[in-house]
């Protein structure tokens, strides 16, 4: 069976990312199936960078067809912070969550405009390389709302909801958030590349 591989441990993505491309022929797999690659150190600047590093350096590993994605959220009050650094501004979202907040202390509702950001990498064995972006655009609120979800999303509510994405619960989110955009826009590159490999081995 042909494989694709996940570029991250993040098991909130993982689940997002299967939800959406669920073909029967593909076998989805993550870094959480191949603990031997070490951690990939993301030094570059821009998501897109990020990304693109991170499939990479999982193709060069497995030499298996890699999509890889670098998200995270921008709050236009500290100048697109946390930005790429998201997932580093604590060792774990509550730490992360508190950061923010503590950030945006003296911010009123009005200045707490903020955006989550995703760049998707594709690549394959065969040097093909193809990217996509999607953006979420919302606000910060005062306090942590909401069980569901990972990472900011119980303090991000996005444009024309009342809820949090904690709260909006997988379906909704899974339709309109950042990472959603832009798998939207990757898929059809996925499926053209694996329907012509099942089409050479159907025709071999």
């Amino acid at each position: 069976m042909l494989k694709l591989i996940l570029a991250t441990t993040n098991t909130g993505k993982i689940i997002e990312i299967k939800e959406k491309f669920n073909d029967g022929n593909i076998n989805i797999e993550s870094l959480l199936d191949y603990p031997e690659i070490p951690e990939i150190e993301e030094d570059g600047n821009t998501f897109l960078e990020n990304s693109l590093i991170k499939a990479k350096a999982v193709l060069c590993y497995t030499h298996l067809p890699v999509l890889a994605d670098d998200s995270g959220l921008e709050i236009y009050y500290l100048k697109g912070k946390p930005g790429i650094y998201s997932s580093r501004w604590g060792k774990t979202d509550q730490e992360r969550i508190e950061r923010v907040l503590n950030e945006l202390k003296e911010a009123s509702e009005e200045q707490r405009k903020a955006r989550f950001v995703c760049v998707m990498c594709f690549v394959t064995p065969e040097g093909n390389i193809y990217t996509s972006e999607g953006i979420c655009s919302g606000k910060i609120i005062f306090q942590p709302v909401g069980c569901d979800g990972f990472g900011y999303d119980p303090i991000f509510v996005p444009d024309g909801y009342n809820l949090t994405f904690s709260q909006l619960g997988r379906d909704i989110k899974n339709r309109i958030s950042h990472r959603a955009i832009a798998l939207k826009k990757i898929i059809p590159k996925l499926n053209n590349y694996f329907y012509s490999k099942i089409k050479n081995n159907n025709n071999i």
